[in-house]
């Protein structure tokens, strides 16, 4: 099954834990596909937002969901990620 990066990457997880994350690890969550494995996770954020993915970390929630903790290079600000797909 080949998923196209749209289908990868359904959308952010946004909570309070998150967005301190976000402001202070330089990482944001997403929601994804539950077949998406972590490089095709760290291909599809690199295609959508052209930009370097550092590490991909995943976990299943209980209701369900598959989670990914992108953490991004240094040189990349996550906030002006975070305001491209609508998180501010």
């Amino acid at each position: 099954m080949t998923l196209n990066p749209y289908q990868i990457i359904r959308h952010p997880w946004v909570t309070e834990k998150t967005m301190n994350r976000l402001d202070e690890e330089n990482k944001i969550d997403f929601v994804v596909h539950m077949d998406a494995t972590k490089p095709k996770i760290k291909w599809a954020i690199e295609d959508l937002f052209e930009t370097d993915v550092q590490a991909v970390n995943t976990r299943i929630t209980a209701q369900g969901e598959k989670i990914a903790t992108i953490s991004f290079a240094k040189a990349v600000n996550a906030e002006d990620i975070a305001m491209r797909v609508g998180i501010f």
